[in-house]
């Protein structure tokens, strides 16, 4: 007989808890901190109050689901459930996949967590890709072992508009950000094997948008290239607070370059990362389907 599997994520994979509900998927809403107020993604933090707060300088900072309510939530789904397989954000990013698989050792396996390495657009298409593991009659194990499998199958390249909230994390000096500021410069980012890292620096915005796509296209004709070639990888965008025309010239950019013929799908960025890197942000990448 096969195993009823529930999917759970978090909402860095850019699954609210309503559309989670819709699409049969449990979801965790992440902490975040605003001047001492603790605010649940999607629940009662909108993207509008997120960076209306973050550009008039809150102070903010993302932390790791409450350990008590992911285990009542477990709990409460494996009344329904046989076993359960959770996809938090990337280990690299995150203490939240270390303490989950800790907990999960007091399941006896019911509960399956997976080193997903991923985050939003892709994080997404990891849920999709559990999901249709379980219409497949899968278990929890299984779909854990190949996900991790199937982890780096993915690759993401990001803009940030300015260096201010990447020096507020610490991530660059003072000094950086007062001369990437007098200069343009746009620092071009990447989320690969988990991480956040920076892969390069141009000036304006028009040469950061050219280098996104140059990176991914080298992704996409070296280690990603038998699935590129294969039909299997699809090409994603993400955007944090930009305009509605911006986000239509990325997306016809983004299209003309890699010859794509069908829509692609474009995300809003997730608080979490948005955190660091303030709006103005502009992402793309492509992830195996």
């Amino acid at each position: 007989m096969k195993p009823r599997v529930a999917v759970v994520t978090d909402s860095n994979s850019g699954i609210s808890v309503a559309e989670g509900e819709h699409m049969g998927v449990y979801v965790v809403p992440m902490p975040i901190n605003i001047d001492g107020k603790v605010y649940f993604e999607g629940l009662n933090l909108s993207q509008e109050y997120f960076y209306q707060r973050l550009t008039a300088g809150a102070e903010m900072f993302t932390s790791q689901p409450s350990p008590a309510d992911t285990l009542e939530l477990w709990n409460r789904i494996l009344r329904g459930y046989d076993q359960l397989v959770y996809i938090p954000m990337s280990a690299g990013l995150s203490s939240t996949y270390a303490t989950a698989r800790m907990m999960a050792e007091d399941y006896q396996g019911k509960v399956q967590v997976v080193d997903n390495r991923r985050i939003s657009v892709t994080q997404c298409q990891s849920v999709r890709d559990a999901m249709s593991m379980v219409k497949q009659g899968m278990d929890a194990k299984t779909i854990r072992e190949t996900l991790e499998e199937q982890a780096a199958d993915a690759s993401i390249f990001l803009m940030v508009d300015t260096l201010k909230y990447l020096r507020r994390g610490g991530r660059v000096s003072g000094v950086e950000a007062f001369a990437g500021a007098m200069l343009n410069i746009k620092p071009v980012l990447s989320i690969g094997e988990g991480k956040l890292e920076a892969v390069g620096k141009v000036r304006g915005v028009k040469a950061a948008r050219v280098m996104m796509l140059d990176k991914l296209q080298q992704e996409l004709d070296g280690r990603l290239k038998p699935l590129y070639e294969s039909g299997h990888l699809a090409v994603k965008i993400a955007c944090s607070q930009v305009s509605d025309q911006l986000r239509e010239e990325w997306k016809t950019q983004v299209m003309e370059y890699f010859h794509l013929e069908e829509e692609i799908e474009c995300a809003d960025l997730t608080l979490s990362v948005a955190c660091h890197t303030g709006p103005g942000v502009l992402g793309v990448g492509a992830v195996r389907i």
